[in-house]
């Protein structure tokens, strides 16, 4: 058995993200044919158990050719000044550490090379993220990344037309245990702006993108291991 968590997309107007964590099934091995298994054993799970009607997964493993598009590695945009990078590349080669970066050349990687580069994991402590001057904290933890990721599929409608159908996303390398960052959670996000009229709102500055995490709260109707919102 194993858990992973299913993001799904609220529509209250007060909050955003349900993360639930479901017990389900593990296919081992590194086999693409055995991820798609365990994807499927999970997604059989949030069904029945959680009610989510239509899961999709998005990473390269997804059996859906949007969520292969939707991947990290996958998605890309082009600046104003006509640059194209994958979102995995951008948000590698904006990060800053006490003794380098921002590795802007980085942007210019394959997605695989980019999250490989030895100079993050050479560098030191983690100190913010700056993406064409721009400077970003690391708190809230999850806002940059989030944030780039939304404004990157916004640059590619047809995919962000068709995601704002789906109730529920998940990622099965996503292991909350010893990552940060979900391409799940950020699409599940730009659903939930998008449902609540608030996408415009967010993008308006970081400072207002930031703000969508201030007081973040615990559903006093769930377990803190089964669901957290944001």
């Amino acid at each position: 058995m194993a858990r992973r968590p299913i993001f799904v997309p609220l529509i209250d107007g007060k909050r955003f993200v349900r993360e639930i964590h479901v017990d389900f099934q593990w296919f081992p091995g590194f086999a693409k044919s055995q991820k798609q298994k365990s994807i499927r054993a999970l997604h059989a799970m949030a069904r029945e158990q959680y009610q989510v009607c239509n899961p999709l997964e998005v990473s390269s493993k997804s059996e859906d050719p949007m969520g292969v598009a939707l991947s990290s590695f996958n998605l890309k945009f082009t600046t104003q000044k006509g640059r194209t990078f994958t979102v995995e590349a951008a948000f590698q080669g904006s990060k800053v550490f006490e003794r380098g970066g921002p590795f802007i050349d980085i942007f210019e990687m394959e997605p695989k090379e980019a999250k490989r580069d030895e100079r993050l994991r050479n560098s030191g402590r983690l100190t913010k993220f700056s993406f064409f001057k721009e400077d970003w904290p690391l708190e809230p933890k999850t806002a940059f990344y989030d944030w780039l990721y939304i404004n990157a599929l916004l640059k590619n409608p047809n995919l962000a037309r068709k995601v704002t159908d789906i109730d529920g996303f998940t990622d099965i390398e996503f292991n909350p245990d010893r990552s940060i960052n979900c391409q799940a959670r950020a699409v599940a996000l730009y659903c939930a702006l998008y449902h609540n009229d608030k996408l415009e709102e967010a993008l308006e500055s970081p400072e207002s993108f930031r703000s969508l995490y201030a007081g973040r709260i615990s559903d006093p109707h769930e377990p803190d291991e089964v669901a957290r919102l944001i």
